[in-house]
């Protein structure tokens, strides 16, 4: 069963970990703050006040901290030991995004995010479509895939050819094919799954989907090992700590940890 590191939470949201630092951060998102734990004594701090409440987090391979802010409507980008962001991507074909969500990074720099409506409010939709985007090294910004009803969780397998995105209002997790130069082709449904929100992906490749369930661990042919079960509702989950094999997760009031026998990438 995971261990409760701390609750009280408002809604609990984008776990990344960062090796070089040796911190969790994670959003709490109606708070617009993003908040570091240091594993060493768990204390937990404010590492980004006034996060325009940003939901997912990713690394950089540089170890820049990647976010994705509902309020300022667009993906940015900030140095690891400061939070002074600067945009990565705001306008797809010169139209503000709804309410960027999630993002992973590929080794390369291409910044893959997802882009449904849950954090507009009263914003106007410019973008007709709830969509998956794709921001290149030299930022330019592609579309991945429009057919969305709410695109959420996304991850890369570990080799980085397999893009994953989950819909977390008509279920399925979908796969692409990724070529060298980082864009996609057509999805497919990997798992007929209820829908989930973020995930992780350790080394030899399983999915861990965050659902109503608890986490939900697939191989990468999309069979289900089993359901790990969390006290309360997860929303994401990351690998982290000094061996890479301690799962957090981030769900609804509290934030947890249990660890595993295999590692995955931060």
């Amino acid at each position: 069963m995971p261990e409760l590191i701390q609750g009280g939470f408002s809604f609990t949201e984008g776990t990344v970990f960062l090796p070089d630092l040796g911190v969790l951060r994670f959003s709490d998102i109606p708070a617009s703050e993003i908040l570091e734990l240091e594993l060493a004594g768990d204390t937990i701090s404010v590492w980004r006040p006034n996060s325009a409440a940003t939901n997912g987090n990713a690394l950089a391979p540089n170890g820049d901290l990647i976010m994705c802010e509902h309020q300022g409507r667009r993906v940015s980008r900030s140095p690891a030991g400061a939070p002074n962001p600067v945009t990565v991507a705001d306008r797809y074909q010169s139209l503000r995004f709804n309410s960027p969500n999630d993002a992973i990074v590929r080794s390369d720099g291409t910044v893959y995010f997802t882009d449904p409506t849950y954090g507009l409010g009263g914003g106007t939709q410019e973008i007709q479509f709830q969509g998956v985007f794709r921001v290149t090294p030299a930022g330019d910004v592609t579309l991945v895939d429009d057919t969305f009803s709410q695109p959420n969780g996304i991850a890369l397998s570990p080799d980085e050819t397999k893009l994953y995105v989950s819909d977390s209002q008509a279920g399925g997790l979908f796969v692409y094919d990724v070529a060298p130069d980082g864009s996609t082709g057509p999805g497919s449904m990997l798992i007929d799954a209820d829908p989930s929100d973020g995930m992780a992906v350790d080394d030899a490749g399983n999915l861990y989907l965050t659902t109503g369930a608890g986490i939900e661990v697939y191989d990468d042919t999309g069979v289900l090992w089993g359901v790990l079960a969390v006290p309360e509702q997860p929303a994401n989950c990351a690998f982290g700590g000094p061996d890479r094999r301690t799962l957090f997760i981030t769900a609804r009031t509290g934030l947890y940890r249990v660890e595993l026998a295999v590692p995955g990438k931060p």
